[in-house]
């Protein structure tokens, strides 16, 4: 009975130990990736717009083929939302255009109600290298409450190898489209 009792309140020291750090732990996170694509900036801001098009490139938005999607508003428009309903990798919530500077950046919320509730911005930016070069930046920023804040270092490990796989295939299609 002693080492039963022993074992649990290693466990919960460690756990209060671990909830202790949160406390001194950031809370408010800013990831980003960038990618140069051989095509007009407004061309890929034009694309980009589009919350529909983020299907074909976004590595998140393709985690489950088969999830349930709605739609609200016009897409490529301030207010647009697009809401979805799927397996344990894609997750329930939703994602809405918040702003658009045309051609340079579209700034969106995503909220998310499954696996857990986090509301974050992904932020576009599109610019002008040359006429037919542009830069275009993924940026995920955001704030988690204690104890959320605990998964932020494993965020700020995953996401950026995500954004990075996404802008790739972002570049593969406007660059094919350009051909």
């Amino acid at each position: 009975m002693n080492v039963v009792l022993i074992i649990f309140l290693i466990l919960v020291g460690i756990l209060a130990l671990v909830l202790i750090l949160a406390l001194f732990m950031k809370k408010d996170y800013a990831i980003k990736s960038e990618i140069v694509i051989h095509a007009p900036r407004q061309k890929i801001f034009d694309f980009l717009k589009h919350l529909k098009n983020q299907d074909k490139f976004n590595k998140w938005a393709k985690a489950d083929p088969n999830r349930q999607w709605e739609y609200r508003g016009t897409d490529g428009t301030e207010g647009f939302v697009i809401a979805w309903k799927g397996n344990k990798d894609a997750g329930e919530g939703e994602k809405e255009i918040l702003s658009l500077i045309d051609g340079e950046r579209i700034e969106t919320e995503i909220r998310f109600v499954k696996p857990m509730r986090i509301t974050s911005r992904i932020n576009l930016e599109t610019t002008s290298i040359s006429d037919n070069q542009t830069k275009v930046a993924m940026i995920n920023e955001g704030h988690m409450n204690w104890p959320m804040n605990l998964f932020i270092p494993m965020g700020e490990k995953r996401f950026p190898k995500d954004m990075e796989s996404s802008l790739i295939t972002l570049k593969n299609i406007m660059e094919n489209q350009n051909a």
